[in-house]
């Protein structure tokens, strides 16, 4: 029987929490036909192995790390299900979700992309829904120091749009873009849309794809009545440095590519310049 759900997950080096996120897929797809498929970017702590204990999951090795996006896309080649649900391993879902997930995406044919309401583990709203990034999202981002001081302030709430669909009781809520930890994507359209840009090694993949999507006149929508759980960051641990540099390479490619587009375009200097100088500094603090 065709499965109606492929779970997708990119594994490098998650430890047990891989284990937790397919334990809590198989759950939340009890009712459902589903499978799953794990990208191992070359995991050294022996994770990949969890997957064998899964009966629907199927296991795909790479010798090297290919990066998110890409891994993805190789997942995503084989998935059989008209959905795919991608799902971070650091990452679980709060029973309900992929129904609740499914019934928005299915009742509306214009919208591409769903994502849940997403919770640190201490039970802090992650702010998954976000506004298009620009020159101040480093300010006013979701971990950005002004949003923090200031998050009354018109830009703040623009960057991430948190909470404003579940004081309405809306049942979702168009957004320009969604955190990739966790999201379901009807999958004839990823991949007209040519899956992810492989050029785009880690962070802003999920940025790029929305708003690629929105250009072919999807919509995006966020779904506050669906939850997951995320633990940011259990896979880059393991690799802080590489991962800090990932963030800042593909921050500089998806603002040249969709803000400051054209090779001699000013502003690409101001954010390369700006860009770097945050690098160094979160590579001097680590």
């Amino acid at each position: 029987m065709t499965p109606d759900v492929t779970a997708i997950l990119v594994n490098y080096n998650a430890g047990n929490e891989l284990a937790v996120a397919l334990r809590s897929i198989q759950s939340d797809c009890a009712q459902v036909e589903w499978e799953a498929v794990v990208v191992d970017n070359a995991s050294s702590d022996n994770s990949a192995a969890i997957v064998e204990t899964f009966p629907r999951a199927t296991l795909i090795r790479n010798p090297a790390n290919v990066g998110f996006g890409r891994a993805v896309n190789q997942a995503a080649a084989v998935a059989t299900a008209p959905r795919l649900l991608l799902v971070n391993p650091d990452c679980r879902l709060v029973s309900g979700a992929i129904s609740t997930l499914r019934s928005v995406l299915d009742a509306e044919p214009s919208c591409a992309v769903v994502g849940p309401r997403i919770f640190d583990p201490d039970g802090t709203v992650q702010g998954s829904a976000r506004g298009d990034p620009d020159m101040l999202t480093g300010l006013f981002g979701r971990t950005g120091a002004l949003r923090v001081l200031l998050p009354f302030l018109p830009v703040a709430r623009r960057n991430v749009v948190v909470e404003d669909a579940v004081r309405t009781g809306a049942s979702s809520v168009v957004v320009d873009w969604l955190s990739g930890a966790c999201m379901l994507i009807r999958r004839d359209a990823f991949t007209a849309a040519g899956g992810f840009d492989e050029r785009f090694f880690l962070y802003w993949e999920d940025a790029d794809l929305c708003r690629r999507l929105r250009n072919r006149g999807f919509q995006v929508r966020y779904v506050p009545g669906a939850s997951a759980v995320h633990q940011v960051g259990r896979s880059s641990q393991t690799a802080r440095r590489s991962s800090i540099r990932a963030f800042h390479a593909s921050a500089y490619l998806y603002y040249a590519t969709h803000v400051a587009p054209g090779a001699l375009n000013p502003r690409r200097l101001l954010a390369r310049a700006l860009l770097g100088v945050r690098c160094w500094w979160l590579l001097r603090a680590s």
